[in-house]
C-alpha cells in the first residue's frame, strides 16, 4: 500500500484520537474510584467479610450509629488501626455509621464523664442510647447495636414508698448513676408504690426491690408473691438486718438470710480501712459474669442461702475464704468467734430460674438476689466492675442476653504431611534427576549442533 501525505495525516490523527481516548477512559475510571468502592474477599475463610447475621442488622438499623474510639493519638499499639478496618466493613452495608477518635489523655473529663476506663474503649451511639465496649470484635459490637436497637421494650419498675433506694435520686445511697446509664441502653425506669396502684402492670420486664428501710404491708407483699407465682423476673437488694416484711417472699423463693453483716480483712490489703466490704475476686461461669474480668466491691453485705428445691440457682457472687459473717456490733476489735459468727466462703448473690407456663409456650423466670444494694449506689457505683455487674444483671433478668453468635472464622487446611520415605523421593528428584536430565538434554542439544 502507497502511503501519501494524507494517508499519513489520517493515521496521525487516528493515534491521536486513540490515546485521547484512552487517557479519557483512564480518567473516567479514577473520577470513579472516588465516588463507588467495590471490594472483593478472596480469602478462603471470608475473614475480611462480616457475617450473615451482622449483615442483617445493619439493614435494619435505621439512622445515625455514632461510634467513638477512646485511643492515644501515637496508636503505638495499633488499636486505631483494628478499630478502623472493623468498623470500615459495617460502614460498607451502612454508610450512617460514622466514626470518631478522641485521646483520652487530651479530654480526661470527657473519660470520667462517660465511664472510660481502658485504652481503645469504644462507644456505640445510637438512637439516644449508648453503650460502651472494651473488647473490640465483630460479635461484641455487633452485640451492642442489637441492644441499642431494642428501644422500650423492657421496663424496669422500681416499688417505693418505704425508703427505698430511688432509681433517680441524687443522694449518696440512691442509684440515679446508675438509672441514667440503664435508661441510655434503652430500659424504662419508673416507680411502682403499691399502696396506691395495688397492682404489679403486664407488661414489666423486671421488678426491684431497692432495699427498702421499712416493712412492706401484708397486702403489699402479697402482690409481689403474685407477681412471681405468674412468672415475673425480680431484682432484690437486700441489707443485712433489713425490715421482716419481706419474709413471706423468702419463703415463696426458698431463700435464708444469715444473721450478721460480711466481714472481709481482704479489704485492709487493698487499703481500705472498713472490714465490712467485701472484695468479690473470681465468678462463676455465667452470661451475667462471664465477661467480668475485675473485682466488685460489697459494703457492708448479708450472706444468702438457699432452702428449696424449686428452683435452679447459681451462686454469682461469694466471699473469699477468709471471710466470716460477724454476728456482734461492727464496731471495736471485731475477731472471728467460731460459736456465734460463721466462716466463709459464703454466698453473697444467687440467681434463681424456673420454666413457667404449658410446655408449648414455656419461658424461663429469672430472679437474682443480692445480700448487698450500696454496690450500685451513687457512692460506689464507680468501684470495680460494680457498674459493669450492675448492667448485666438488668440485661439477664430482662431477657436481653440473646446475643448473636458470630460462627468462627476457620481457613482449610493447607499443609502438605509427606512420609520420610516420599521426602527422600522428591528430594532426591528435584535435586539430582530433574537437574541431571536437563543438563543431559542440553548437552545432547548441544553436541547434535556442533555436528553439522
Amino acid at each position: 500500500m502507497q502511503v501519501s501525505k494524507k494517508s499519513h495525516r489520517q493515521q496521525r490523527l487516528q493515534t491521536w484520537v486513540f490515546v485521547i481516548l484512552f487517557l479519557a477512559v483512564i480518567g473516567l475510571l479514577a473520577f470513579l474510584s472516588t465516588r463507588y468502592h467495590i471490594q472483593s474477599d478472596w480469602t478462603a475463610s471470608g475473614r475480611h467479610s462480616l457475617s450473615a447475621a451482622t449483615t442483617e442488622l445493619l439493614q435494619k438499623l435505621q439512622g445515625p450509629i455514632t461510634l467513638t474510639s477512646f485511643s492515644r493519638g501515637d496508636d503505638l499499639s495499633g488499636l486505631r488501626k483494628r478499630t478502623r478496618e472493623l468498623v470500615g466493613r459495617y460502614q460498607r452495608i451502612n454508610p450512617d455509621i460514622a466514626l470518631n477518635y478522641i485521646d483520652p489523655d487530651q479530654h480526661p473529663e470527657q473519660v470520667r464523664e462517660l465511664g472510660i476506663t481502658l485504652d481503645g474503649e469504644l462507644r456505640v451511639e445510637y438512637a439516644g442510647r449508648a453503650e460502651n465496649l472494651r473488647s473490640i470484635g465483630e460479635q461484641a459490637l455487633t452485640n451492642a447495636l442489637q441492644r441499642l436497637m431494642r428501644s422500650g421494650e423492657r421496663r424496669v419498675l422500681f416499688i417505693s414508698g418505704h425508703g427505698e433506694r430511688r432509681h433517680d435520686g441524687q443522694a449518696n445511697h440512691d442509684m440515679g448513676e446508675w438509672g441514667r446509664l440503664m435508661q441510655q441502653k434503652g430500659f424504662r425506669l419508673d416507680s411502682l408504690n403499691l399502696s396506691l396502684s395495688a397492682e404489679i402492670p403486664e407488661d414489666t420486664a423486671v421488678l426491684v426491690l431497692a432495699s427498702p428501710q421499712v416493712a412492706l404491708l401484708p397486702g403489699e407483699v402479697v402482690l409481689i408473691q403474685d407477681y412471681v407465682q405468674r412468672g415475673g423476673n425480680l431484682l432484690w437488694l437486700s441489707e443485712p438486718g433489713g425490715p421482716t416484711g419481706l419474709q413471706p417472699l423468702a419463703d415463696e423463693l426458698g431463700l435464708e438470710f444469715l444473721p450478721g453483716t460480711l466481714v472481709d480483712p481482704t479489704g485492709q490489703m487493698l487499703g481500705i480501712d472498713n472490714p465490712a466490704f467485701i472484695v468479690v475476686a473470681e465468678y462463676p461461669q455465667h452470661p451475667v459474669s462471664e465477661a467480668l474480668t475485675t473485682l466488685t466491691l460489697f459494703p457492708e453485705a448479708q450472706a444468702l442461702n438457699l432452702t428449696g428445691r424449686e428452683w435452679q440457682s447459681t451462686p454469682l457472687l461469694r466471699s473469699l475464704p477468709r471471710s466470716w459473717s460477724e454476728a456482734g456490733p461492727m464496731e471495736g476489735n471485731i475477731a472471728f468467734d467460731e460459736k456465734e459468727d460463721l466462716s466463709g466462703p459464703l454466698t453473697i448473690g444467687l440467681l434463681l430460674t424456673r420454666r413457667q407456663g404449658k410446655e408449648a409456650q414455656t419461658h424461663e423466670q429469672r430472679i437474682a438476689v443480692i445480700g448487698d444494694g450500696d454496690f450500685l449506689a451513687n457512692s460506689y457505683l464507680g468501684n470495680g466492675a460494680n457498674q459493669d455487674l450492675g448492667s448485666r444483671l438488668l440485661n439477664w433478668l430482662s431477657h436481653d442476653d440473646s446475643a448473636i453468635s458470630i460462627p468462627p472464622r476457620t481457613s482449610p487446611d493447607t499443609r502438605l504431611a509427606l512420609t520420610p520415605t516420599l521426602s527422600i523421593v522428591l528430594g532426591f528428584g528435584f535435586l539430582i534427576v530433574l537437574p541431571g536430565v536437563l543438563l543431559g538434554s542440553g548437552l545432547t542439544i548441544w553436541w547434535k549442533r556442533r555436528k553439522r
